[in-house]
């Protein structure tokens, strides 16, 4: 698995980092998403899709 974060695309709405925040983070000075493990093993599969799913912007995508 594989997962993609576009800082183009996110609207700092933060969901990400509350879906799981050992997969992402926020920028300090922008709020925009921050992508701290871009191959999370299948355990976090659940939580990465879900957090594809929540995001406003559409930024998060989960690939493989």
């Amino acid at each position: 698995m594989h997962v993609v974060a576009d800082q183009a695309k996110c609207l700092g709405s933060g969901q990400c980092v509350l879906t799981d925040p050992s997969i992402f983070d926020q920028g300090a000075e922008d709020g925009l998403v921050v992508l701290l493990r871009p191959a999370p093993g299948e355990e976090s599969r659940p939580a990465a899709e879900e957090a594809a799913e929540l995001c406003p912007g559409g930024a998060i995508k989960v690939l493989g």
